[in-house]
């Protein structure tokens, strides 16, 4: 799998997430088997460049390459000078937003809302491909399907993307409607790839080993690309690229393992964030981790009390000091029945 030059390790790709994807959540998905991380959403607009929340979002120290910057915007020559912005500052690969259902995004026609304007859409595409083309940068796009259900037009876009010199696809099996309810449809993502030259991956619902190569069958994609399912649980990566190879599932991790993956994330995100906001934002990391273990909703109440780094920390490793008693092997939790992937696949 290549974006460009560059070579991947696997063809399992951390999806943007803002608020979750910064530095040390992606190098610890990269560490568990991720061949590919995106960042955080960057917005183009100049004057939040200096933004402290932007700072944090473009930190790349100690990133292995290739180092990829998502851009989210609604003027082409903005994003073209985004893009430069980024490259100077690190960014190896561009990626252009128009994926991203959240409200506030699309209220501003960025996002996904750029579906629905498509010779505005494709302005953007072919301005950020003109930025970065002189200085050897891939760019790639991340979409839906559609805006609506009845404007699913992913395949005219990624035609015309593709024809303007982006590198790779990736499509998110829903629509800008749907936001995250309902099951990800996988018959458009196929019909991308099936029409494509270039890599496209596949983006939506994939949570489990089996629902990945059921996914990757489905769709005849390059790649797939996973969000929600690796908040708490960022060694999927590892356990989807076992079972892609050896058709076996790997073993539970073992829960002193995940301890230790837990603490030194922790570690890493106070050092990014500072200990007033790291602290804050670090329980949702530590939330998706317990959640669905032994007393995990308990600590869960508890941990969002406490405001200090060093009591977080205590904390998490009490919890699985105790856990790692009677569980040596992480307790696996049976995944939803409305995640079942033959449902979701016939829907």
């Amino acid at each position: 799998m290549h974006i460009g030059a560059y070579a991947l390790a696997t063809n399992l790709f951390v999806a943007p997430m803002a608020g979750v994807t910064d530095r040390p959540f992606r190098q610890l998905c990269r560490r568990l088997g991720a061949g590919h991380a995106v960042s955080e959403m960057i917005s183009a607009r100049p004057e939040l460049r200096d933004s402290l929340k932007t700072s944090r979002r473009a930190n790349h120290d100690g990133e292995s390459a290739p180092i990829t910057v998502q851009i989210a915007g609604t003027d082409a020559q903005m994003m073209a000078e985004a893009a430069r912005h980024n490259i100077d500052r690190g960014a190896q690969i561009i990626d252009i937003n128009m994926g991203c259902p959240a409200r506030k995004v699309c209220n501003a026609w960025a996002g996904s809302a750029l579906m629905r304007d498509e010779p505005l859409a494709l302005d953007i595409v072919e301005a950020v491909v003109a930025a970065c083309a002189p200085q050897g940068v891939p760019v790639t796009l991340k979409m839906r399907t559609g805006w609506c259900d009845s404007e699913r037009n992913a395949l005219r876009i990624a035609r015309a993307a593709q024809e303007a010199g982006v590198a790779m696809v990736v499509v998110h099996g829903r629509t800008r409607e749907q936001g995250y309810k309902g099951p990800a449809e996988y018959d458009t993502v196929a019909a991308v790839k099936a029409a494509l030259r270039i890599p496209v991956v596949a983006n939506g619902d994939i949570d489990s080993p089996h629902k990945a190569r059921q996914v990757l069958r489905h769709t005849g994609c390059d790649a797939l690309m996973i969000g929600r399912a690796a908040q708490g649980r960022p060694w999927i990566f590892r356990e989807i690229a076992h079972y892609l190879q050896h058709g076996t599932l790997a073993g539970a991790p073992a829960t002193r393992e995940v301890q230790q993956w837990l603490l030194e994330h922790l570690q890493d995100h106070y050092a990014l964030h500072g200990e007033h906001i790291g602290v804050r934002t670090a329980r949702k990391h530590i939330g998706w981790a317990v959640r669905a273990l032994p007393g995990g909703e308990a600590f869960r109440a508890a941990m969002n009390t406490l405001d200090c780094s060093d009591a977080q920390v205590r904390a998490v490793s009490t919890f699985f000091d105790e856990l790692a008693q009677d569980h040596p092997l992480l307790p696996q939790a049976a995944p939803p029945a409305a995640n079942d992937a033959n449902a979701v696949l016939s829907a």
